[in-house]
């Protein structure tokens, strides 16, 4: 049986205790092995990344960005093998596939440029005799812990800023697809980058911990769901590192009555039904405006989703394939039924989908509800697969209220032939982007992420006021920063919205206290 291996500097080293099973989703066998690897793995990983990435950090940037220009012809070079290997192992399209890759691929475009980038700043005279300069200096060795769904692009996000900046860069990918990570770690040293600069270890839980918990480790880039962006966040802050955490997201569309609903329709069986929904940029809860809205819009979706193909992963005709586990399709059906039990109109059902010759396949049929409610539990949480749900509304102002009060907030989308209202609306609307006339996307050379629990980050108020931190159903609770509207500043930590444990509340006139706090006093 194949297996996968770490991808080590020096070679993966001993053999290993522990495998996981990688699954075939198009049939449900078992089609390879990965390895999974622990504390003393990672060790081995993060000395030879400590090793190199002092000589990688002096090398000019205009060297550093050559590597990168040889490594995207690479890719692109290898663009069908890795998508073959990406949706034997994931379940999407191949189309989807390449889709996943080269939206990696931009953000290697984006650091092709980096030179500019690294460019420091200068001010004469910002005091008397006095002038100041910044420098863009590497932090040393970095570690990304990226999901499934995404194993060329999120990976990809991570890996190449980091290293076009000077940095040495571990990857420890979802234990489910593990192959295109591994991959594109060797098109980097086939591409110039010296051994030791990007590896791949995996595992499970303990690797995760071990990345967390290793002081040699500057930062950590994470994305999966939020309860576990949660934990990535408060173990690696507690460790003395800079964490990036994004968590999973529920994404509103909201339809208004001039909105072109041929349009519409077109782009919410992509953002809806693509890559199996197993994407936190999807678009699982449409939200028409007037009831008139809704019948016209739901005259159109409806058939549109009837005609969607399911297939396997290398039917070039399908729209999309079987999702990644069978653990996964059961959680997923799971949630069907209990929106069901809690009174929403099921009209299509996609459970108990079979394909031929692919019985055992991880396959499930798109799925729409009507008439869902907000306080339904499977409205409040994340699905991650082939269900929509519309929520009609008599006004936007309701809309942006059921928007606004979700748990998650990663993006929303308005449809509407109005730019100048859209826009209006847009700045209401608390999510990391809106996007008119659009599914949720992303782009390397703007800000990407969210608020609430989609990202472990910030959320502010028109007031002025801001928290950076962490966040327990939907409280602030762990680590995080309040600015006041008034200029005051606590830092410490938090319970349940309230200030408990050690803190340092700095008044903006200079007073400070520093100690320890409870609810808030």
């Amino acid at each position: 049986m194949r297996q996968i291996d770490h991808f080590i500097s020096g070679g993966a080293g001993t053999s290993p205790v522990r495998f996981g099973d990688i699954m075939d989703p198009n049939n449900g066998g078992v089609q390879a092995r990965v390895a999974l690897g622990d504390a003393a793995v990672l060790e081995r990983a993060v000395q030879a990344a400590l090793a190199a990435q002092p000589a990688w950090a002096t090398t000019n940037p205009q060297r550093r960005a050559r590597v990168m220009f040889e490594f995207k012809r690479l890719v692109e070079a290898n663009m069908d093998e890795l998508a073959h290997m990406l949706s034997a192992e994931h379940g999407k399209v191949i189309a989807d596939s390449k889709g996943d890759i080269q939206r990696g691929l931009e953000v290697i475009e984006f650091c092709c440029g980096i030179p500019h980038v690294m460019k420091g700043e200068y001010s004469q005279g910002a005091g008397p005799g006095i002038d100041v300069y910044s420098m863009r200096q590497p932090i040393g060795v970095g570690a990304g812990i990226t999901p499934f769904n995404f194993p060329g692009m999120i990976p990809l996000w991570m890996c190449g800023p980091a290293i076009a900046t000077g940095n040495a860069f571990i990857i420890k990918p979802s234990e489910r697809d593990p192959s295109v990570p591994v991959r594109l770690a060797e098109l980097f040293i086939e591409a110039g980058l010296p051994e030791g600069i990007c590896q791949v270890v995996h595992g499970d839980k303990e690797m995760v911990d071990a990345i967390l918990d290793h002081p040699a480790i500057s930062a950590v880039s994470f994305v999966g769901s939020s309860d576990i962006a949660h934990y990535v966040y408060h173990r690696g802050v507690a460790s003395g590192k800079r964490v990036q955490a994004m968590g999973g997201a529920k994404n509103h569309g909201i339809v208004m009555p001039d909105a072109d609903l041929d349009q519409v329709v077109n782009d919410l069986t992509g953002a809806a039904f693509g890559s199996a929904g197993e994407r936190c940029m999807a678009l699982p809860v449409v939200v028409p405006v007037g009831d008139d809205t809704a019948e016209r819009l739901k005259a159109k979706l409806i058939p549109a989703i009837e005609a969607l193909r399911v297939g396997v992963s290398t039917d070039a005709e399908a729209h999309y394939g079987p999702v990644v586990t069978a653990q996964h399709k059961t959680k997923v059906e799971g949630w069907i039924q209990t929106c069901v039990d809690e009174g929403g109109e099921l009209i299509i059902d996609g459970r108990g989908f079979k394909l031929q010759g692919h019985e055992e396949g991880y396959f499930i049929g798109p799925t729409l509800f009507d008439h869902v409610t907000t306080d339904m539990e499977s409205y409040k949480e994340e699905i991650f697969g082939p269900v929509a749900s519309v929520m009609t509304v008599r006004s936007v102002h309701r809309a942006i209220e059921i928007a606004n009060n979700s748990r998650y907030a990663l993006g929303a989308s308005i449809w509407t032939s109005n730019i100048d209202r859209a826009l209006r609306l847009a700045r209401q609307i608390e999510a990391g982007a809106v996007f008119i006339n659009e599914m949720v996307k992303s782009d390397p050379r703007l800000p990407f992420g969210g608020i609430k629990k989609s990202g472990y980050g910030k959320i502010s108020w028109s007031d002025g006021s801001l928290f950076e931190g962490q966040w327990t159903n939907d409280l602030y609770n762990g680590i995080g920063r309040l600015i006041h509207a008034d200029g005051d500043v606590y830092d410490g930590q938090w319970l349940d919205d309230k200030a408990h444990g050690f803190g340092v509340y700095c008044h903006l006139d200079g007073a400070k206290y520093e100690g320890y706090w409870e609810e808030d006093k």
